[in-house]
């Protein structure tokens, strides 16, 4: 086990309930894990036991002991996934709407990387056994193309690549409203919102986020973009278009109430190009939209027919 110490030296951080505070300061905790864990008295402030409730106060000193996670037994499925190109150090695959990157607590099975370990047979395993390969991640109800490292070494260099904004990655949005301007450039840091811990938001405290993107065609009451990320930060390109005025559509916690009710965002990761790792070479990739965004672009046409 591991022990975390924080103190509450901001006030802003006073009055929030632990539970909810906790995941800030970590990012690998959710609220669930922590308050299985205070319930198990692995969390203290003060020195005192607490109630997942707490309110925390300034100048209060919290100890978290983190408890170890027994590894699941992930095990590979057949789950035909589309793989766009492969060698002996990298691939590049297709990950389809509804479909989680990696298993999680209480989510082992139908994942990516269940259907990586079956059709792929060597994956890099920095980032652990939940995690075979997986060097980026996109939404569950986002669909595209993604890098998969096969060994460490190649792991570590597509990691360099994303730091240092090297990597392609482009993206097709439809979004509410006409966007005026046929291109722009959003560069407005992200972070946690301070409303609501469990979603993102523009904040003045946040880490560099920058999204450019150029308009595909104009619709009277929607837009189609491409948005193309130099950095990658958690729900980037769904946070950055609420930001100007302009969520996804059918985007269930970014965008409006009334929006299209399509099973998620319309958001597509069509593109993906990086220097290979051991020859140099840039491989780039694309695929087209799935058919269901596509049937969502043509029953728009028809009705502005």
């Amino acid at each position: 086990m591991t022990e975390f110490n924080y103190e509450i030296t901001e006030a802003e951080q006073a009055g929030q309930r632990i539970d909810k505070l906790l995941p800030e300061f970590n990012s690998d905790w959710s609220r669930s894990q922590i308050q299985d864990w205070i319930k198990e008295d692995l969390v203290t402030v003060n020195g005192k036991k607490v109630k997942a409730n707490h309110k925390v106060k300034l100048n209060d000193k919290i100890e978290v002991t983190e408890k170890e996670t027994v590894e699941a037994d992930i095990k590979p499925e057949n789950l035909n996934l589309d793989i766009y190109y492969e060698d002996s150090d990298v691939a590049i695959v297709y990950k389809p709407k509804g479909m989680v990157v990696h298993p999680s607590p209480g989510h082992y099975t139908g994942t990516l990387v269940n259907g990586l370990m079956y059709q792929i047979k060597d994956l890099s395993g920095i980032n652990g056994e939940i995690r075979p390969g997986i060097v980026h991640r996109i939404d569950k109800d986002t669909s595209g193309l993604l890098m998969v490292a096969k060994n460490d070494i190649a792991h570590r260099n597509l990691v360099e690549q994303l730091m240092a904004k090297t990597v392609t990655r482009k993206y097709t949005a439809l979004v509410h409203g006409n966007i005026p301007h046929d291109y722009g450039t959003i560069d407005a840091p992200i972070g946690r919102d301070k409303k609501d811990r469990q979603s993102m938001a523009v904040v003045d405290d946040g880490k560099d986020a920058v999204t450019h993107f150029n308009v595909l065609e104009h619709f009277k009451d929607y837009t189609l973009v491409e948005c193309e990320l130099e950095t990658g930060r958690t729900h980037q390109i769904r946070v950055h278009m609420k930001y100007i005025g302009h969520p996804l559509v059918g985007d269930p916690k970014y965008g409006p109430k009334k929006t299209m009710d399509i099973g998620g965002q319309a958001l597509h990761a069509g593109v993906i190009g990086f220097e290979h790792p051991v020859t140099g070479e840039y491989i780039e990739r694309k695929t087209d939209l799935p058919e269901d965004f596509k049937q969502v672009l043509t029953d728009i046409r028809l009705r502005e027919a």
